[in-house]
C-alpha cells in the first residue's frame, strides 16, 4: 500500500515544478527563468563547498576531543542534499535545497531525528586513541640526545644495523 503511492507523490511534484515554472515564466520571462535556474546551481555548489568544509572542521574537531559527531555528521548529509536540490532544475527543489543550508533548520532536522539515529564509530589504527597520561614520556632537549653509534671508520651517512661485507675477506 506504501509503495503504491511513491509514483503518485513524484507525479505531484513533476506537475508542482511545472506549475511553478510557468508562473515564474509568464511573471518574468523565459530567459530570466532560465537565468535563475543557472544561478541557483552555481550558488548551490558555492554553498556546499564553503558550509561543507566548515562541516568537516568541526566534525574533526569533535573527533580530537572524543565526542562522537552525530550532529555534524547528520549536518553534512543534509548540506550535500541541500547542494543536490539545488542542482536539480526547479523552483520548489531550490527553495527546499535553500532552507537546508540554513544551520537552524538543520539544527531543527537534528532535534527530530537525533532520538531515532544511531551513530556508530569504528576506529582502526592508533587514529583517534589517546595515550594515557602514565605511558607519555616527556623529553627536554637536555633529556634526548643522539649519539654517534657508528665504528670509527665508518663511512658518514652508514648505518651501524647494516652489515657490510668486506671485500678483503
Amino acid at each position: 500500500m506504501r509503495l503504491s503511492i511513491i509514483p503518485l507523490i513524484f507525479l505531484g511534484y513533476i506537475l508542482l515544478e511545472i506549475a511553478v515554472f510557468i508562473l515564474v515564466g509568464d511573471a518574468i520571462g523565459v530567459l530570466p527563468t532560465l537565468g535563475l535556474i543557472l544561478l541557483s546551481g552555481v550558488v548551490g555548489v558555492g554553498l556546499m563547498r564553503v558550509q561543507g568544509f566548515g562541516v568537516i572542521a568541526r566534525i574533526r574537531s569533535e573527533q580530537a576531543a572524543g565526542r562522537v559527531p552525530g550532529r555534524e555528521v547528520l549536518h553534512g548529509f543534509m548540506i550535500l542534499l541541500a547542494g543536490i536540490l539545488l542542482l536539480l532544475p526547479g523552483f520548489v527543489t531550490d527553495v527546499l535545497g535553500l532552507l537546508l543550508f540554513i544551520p537552524a533548520v538543520r539544527d531543527g532536522a537534528w532535534n527530530l531525528l537525533k532520538n531515532r539515529l544511531t551513530v556508530v564509530t569504528n576506529v582502526r589504527g592508533f587514529r583517534g586513541r589517546r595515550a594515557p597520561a602514565d605511558r607519555v614520556v616527556d623529553l627536554d632537549d637536555a633529556d634526548f640526545h643522539r649519539t654517534d653509534q657508528r665504528a670509527p671508520d665508518a663511512k658518514p651517512g652508514s648505518s651501524p644495523w647494516i652489515r657490510h661485507e668486506d671485500p678483503r675477506d
